[in-house]
């Protein structure tokens, strides 16, 4: 039996009433990323490498370590007598020099990198194709910013992390711009950075298609309609997720009293809750489902909690994994430790 959508009475005089959006948690990307793990070690067997965490989720992570991953950062960590054992890419994508590097060590290799970034990575390289500098609109030091930017050549990408930045910056002179953006963003800051980028270069180009991907927007949406009149929201997802760390700032901006990004139940505060009656309750698009579950529950042991979904949209997106995956069947208890049991 899942917490969703169920009513506790254990303490009648503390009532809770807990907002839950949707769409929250894995997006087809993140789904398709842990797929591609958990059916490779099904098929090739342990060990089963992974640069880079394959989605920021400790927990994610962890589950994977347990069934035979293991993560690395650095192609130079495989030794030499497992040259033959699959590695696999992150669901951030990866600059171009990392595919060549395996090619070059003769290492078998499964790219896990989300549709939606590889996008993103085709309308910068059309921009640069065009003859554009690219603006790239994003994080220094995320992983999808380094991939994204190591699709091309060094220079041909500026990266623009805030108003004052884009106010600031000096381009190349005498050539076009155009800009991408990082997927995960907050739709509210991207927007204000490229104000002010229009201001300033009004013929800069727009890709052929949105940057942001569709789950970031939509969890951000069921954030703003749940978060009016919280006394407290919780964002599930790791601190080095950043449409997470979004998803905690939108909430405020809507009207939450107060937004925390937790990992897991054991780390919410609860000396420093306070009297709540309204909790809104989401995760960022790594985080599993299990947990959400796992966080309703500590609260229905603490209140008589009753769930009210925030719903905004229904996603239906799925992303098949590679050819060579496909004759593996993937089944519930495969998945069961990230999206608990059905």
């Amino acid at each position: 039996m899942t917490a969703v959508d169920k009513t506790r009475r254990k303490l009648p005089d503390r009532k809770l009433t807990v907002r839950l959006c949707g769409p929250r948690g894995f997006c087809a990307g993140v789904d398709r990323a842990i797929q591609i793990v958990v059916l490779a070690l099904k098929k090739y067997g342990a060990p089963v490498y992974v640069r880079h965490e394959i989605v920021h989720n400790r927990y994610v992570v962890e589950g994977l370590q347990e069934r035979g991953a293991v993560f690395i950062e650095e192609l130079s960590e495989i030794p030499e007598d497992h040259r033959e054992c699959p590695v696999v890419f992150s669901a951030h994508g990866v600059p171009k020099s990392v595919p060549a590097d395996a090619v070059s060590r003769n290492l078998f290799y499964l790219d896990a990198t989300c549709p939606l970034v590889s996008k993103v990575h085709k309308q910068a390289m059309r921009h640069h194709r065009l003859g554009r500098h690219v603006l790239l609109i994003g994080h220094a030091g995320h992983p999808e910013v380094i991939g994204t930017m190591g699709q091309l050549p060094d220079g041909a990408v500026t990266l623009v992390e805030t108003v004052e930045r884009a106010l600031a910056l000096t381009p190349p002179e005498g050539v076009e711009l155009g800009f991408v953006s990082q997927t995960t963003l907050s739709v509210e800051d991207t927007a204000d950075i490229l104000k002010a980028l229009e201001g300033r270069f009004p013929a800069l180009q727009a890709p052929a298609a949105e940057s942001i991907c569709y789950a970031t927007t939509n969890r951000q949406e069921a954030v703003k309609m749940a978060a009016p009149g919280a006394d407290l929201f919780l964002i599930v997802g790791a601190p080095n997720s950043s449409n997470s760390r979004r998803l905690v700032e939108v909430a405020e901006r809507a009207g939450a009293k107060k937004s925390l990004l937790v990992q897991r139940a054991s780390e919410i505060p609860w000396d420093e809750i306070g009297e709540i009656g309204v909790l809104g309750l989401s995760a960022g698009a790594s985080a599993p489902e299990i947990i959400v579950n796992e966080i309703i529950d500590a609260f229905a042991a603490r209140y008589a909690v009753t769930v009210d979904l925030a719903v905004t949209a229904e996603e239906t997106e799925n992303f098949p994994v590679m050819r060579v995956l496909r004759d593996v069947e993937l089944t519930n208890a495969d998945m069961a430790f990230v999206n608990g049991n059905a």
